[in-house]
């Protein structure tokens, strides 16, 4: 047994279960698949058996969590992300002065879009700490082998000294995301046989075998890390003549490269670079024909489609709130046709014959129109996920167990869209536990499957207050059939929340 395995066992006998009533009430929908337990995530932080710099340089021992000024600097894993971020910075400003001339762009409150202080990257006073880990195991159909993927997530930092010598800790936006993988096809149980899927399933289901967090040890070797995702908070722009509030998001993706022992720059996950796909018809002919076959289509229904790297970008930069209606702050807008676009890439005759012949194969689950296809197109990106409900453009902000009353800080630890999809995440690892095969599919991030109904009923998650729900089409009288079953409790009625005549939000009934 590792030292840091049994500095994490010995936390976990120390807590001896217990917790705050806030954090329990958010552990039900995380039982088994989240750890946002305050009291565990500080212990594993300040211990040092989950920072950053232990995890990926075990060999150096460090007994502290490295700074900013240190992280990057002195690990080579690392060195091609500050770069690329900055690339990306760079290009962003040069975007907005030339749509936006006239506002005033930079750090600081004195401009009229606020940037990000990248210094903080730098920083000896920031570091990035932990604030949560997620099993995403339902993701093994990425990648069978390894079943899927356990998440760290860390939240940067900044710490201010005080006149008397403490501490002020202060969270900044910026979410770092260290992907490991939830097994490695060689990795040797104590009982000298494979670790199995089912293994692992059932040490997250046991909440309590805390080896389920990343297999048999805490040094995750060479073949078990996949990636890094970060998520910035690039700007805000506060309400003007010119438009209203704006919030823009930076996501970015490194894969990790066994043979360099680097995190190199990589496309983003279904994110579809869309202009790149209207600059080149060739490439716009290739990525309709390659979606609309039936077997990708009946995998794009179902939410586990894998679009291929050439259509996609290195990059998204996601604008907050996005809205209801299709709009350009939406990833997919001008694709479909009647967005704006004279030649878009789908018309409506061709997803409508696309859907014919993939629903002769068998049930389409989600995907029943041509509305249904365009909202999938929007919410299988990385862009489209992350404007649907979220919190400020993060759906897991992470516990703030720095907080002074931590118990009140985690209320909300995640948005409605990611508590709301762990029971189906759940499933997928009690059947891994039973040795079965899981259902991988999944609905519209906006709306739950039905699976959860029973145990998310009358919540924001399923159909309470806020969800959003089906309205009648005003030019036909009749129900969208990729929604029909988005309903409202009782005591609610679903009302417009925008110009859209398919989806509304559920309100207290009025007379």
């Amino acid at each position: 047994m590792s030292r840091v395995l049994r500095i994490l066992l010995a936390v976990v006998v120390l807590l001896g279960g217990a917790m705050s009533l806030s954090a329990a009430e958010n552990a039900q929908l995380t039982r088994g698949t989240a750890i946002i337990d305050p009291d565990v995530l500080r212990r594993l932080d300040q211990n040092d058996a989950l920072t950053i710099s232990r995890l990926l340089w075990p060999e150096r021992n460090a007994n502290f969590p490295l700074t900013n000024d240190l992280l990057f600097s002195s690990m080579p894993q690392l060195a091609p992300i500050p770069p690329a971020i900055d690339a990306e910075f760079d290009r962003y400003i040069a975007g907005h002065k030339a749509a936006w001339p006239s506002e005033t762009i930079g750090v600081g409150e004195g401009f009229d879009v606020q940037l990000f202080d990248r210094a903080a990257l730098k920083s000896p006073n920031t570091r990035f700490v932990l604030a949560g880990i997620v099993n995403r195991m339902d993701r093994a159909y990425v990648a069978e082998d390894s079943c899927g993927e356990i998440r760290l997530i860390y939240r940067l930092t900044r710490f201010d000294a005080g006149p008397d010598g403490s501490k002020t800790a202060t969270r900044l936006p910026m979410t770092f995301n260290l992907v490991l993988k939830a097994r490695e096809a060689r990795q040797i149980a104590s009982n000298g046989k494979p670790v199995t899927c089912a293994e692992v399933a059932r040490r997250w289901l046991d909440n309590g075998d805390w080896q389920g967090l990343i297999g048999g040890g805490f040094y995750p070797y060479d073949a078990m890390l996949d990636r890094i995702e970060t998520n910035i908070q690039v700007s805000i722009a506060p309400k003007s003549a010119l438009h209203d509030f704006r919030s823009d998001y930076l996501l970015k993706v490194f894969k990790y490269d066994a043979a360099t022992k680097t995190f190199e720059e990589s496309t983003l996950e279904n994110q579809i670079d869309r202009d790149r796909i209207f600059a080149d018809n060739d490439l716009r002919r290739d990525f309709k024909e390659w979606l609309l076959a039936p077997d990708h289509l009946r995998e794009f229904d179902r939410g586990t489609v894998l679009i291929p790297e050439k259509f996609l970008a290195k990059a998204a930069v996601v604008p907050t709130p996005a809205g209801l209606d299709a709009s350009a702050l939406q990833p997919e807008f001008g694709m479909m046709q009647g967005e704006g676009k004279d030649n878009p890439v789908f018309t409506d005759s061709d997803v409508v014959s696309a859907l014919k012949q993939a629903t002769a194969r068998g049930d389409m689950q989600n995907i029943r129109s041509v509305a249904g296809f365009q909202r999938r197109l929007n919410d299988v990106t990385c862009a489209g996920c992350h404007q649907t409900r979220g919190i400020g453009g993060f759906h897991f902000p992470g516990v703030d167990w720095l907080a002074d009353k931590p118990s009140n800080a985690t209320i909300v630890p995640a948005s409605p869209h990611f508590l709301g999809d762990q029971l189906r995440r759940r499933d997928i690892l009690t059947a891994f536990a039973a040795g079965q095969r899981p259902d991988f599919s999944r609905g519209f991030a906006s709306r739950p499957q039905t699976r959860g109904s029973q145990e998310l009923a009358g919540t924001e998650y399923q159909d309470g207050w806020g969800a959003h729900c089906s309205l009648q089409d005003a030019g036909s009288g009749t129900l969208d059939k990729s929604f029909t079953s988005w309903s409202c409790a009782k005591g609610l009625t679903c009302q417009a929340a925008a110009a859209s005549r398919r989806i509304g939000m559920c309100f207290i009934k009025t007379r």
